[in-house]
């Protein structure tokens, strides 16, 4: 099986595999756990709306589902940290933060600025024509 980019290798799949749970019991058999995997991860990679899933791997659905459902259950969870500290004990991955400090101005009118030239006046509120005093003393 060729393995594209971003997918997963012989190897990796070797050592996630065990870790899956088995298919459901009843009904559809479920589609290939390696086949969702990398149709997640390119989800997760590319960013792009599950419903772009090319069509390689299992339908967009499929994935979404199993995902939600190994996130629910912590069987992603389980995946990542084990894969995070495999790597990492042998030196594999380089822990980077990055923090983006990028600045968006709106427009000032978007901002509700004063128009130039404009008064600003307090808004009126709605009151009643009749005063309470008044209409006590009617009848």
């Amino acid at each position: 099986m060729g393995v594209g980019r971003g997918e997963l290798t012989d190897t990796a799949w070797a050592v996630i595999a065990p870790r899956l749970p088995a298919g459901g019991g009843r009904g559809t058999p479920w589609a290939d756990h390696r086949q969702v995997i990398n149709g997640i991860l390119w989800k997760l990679r590319t960013g792009s709306p599950w419903r772009d899933l090319p069509e390689r791997y299992p339908p967009w659905q499929t994935c979404h589902a199993r995902l939600g459902r190994w996130h629910r259950d912590g069987t992603w969870d389980r995946l990542l940290t084990h894969a995070q500290t495999k790597s990492d004990a042998v030196g594999e991955v380089e822990w980077e933060v990055s923090v983006d400090s990028t600045v968006v101005r709106a427009h000032q009118h978007a901002a509700g600025a004063p128009k130039k030239g404009a008064v600003r006046t307090r808004p009126r509120r709605n009151r009643p024509t009749t005063r309470r005093s008044d209409a006590a003393g009617v009848g």
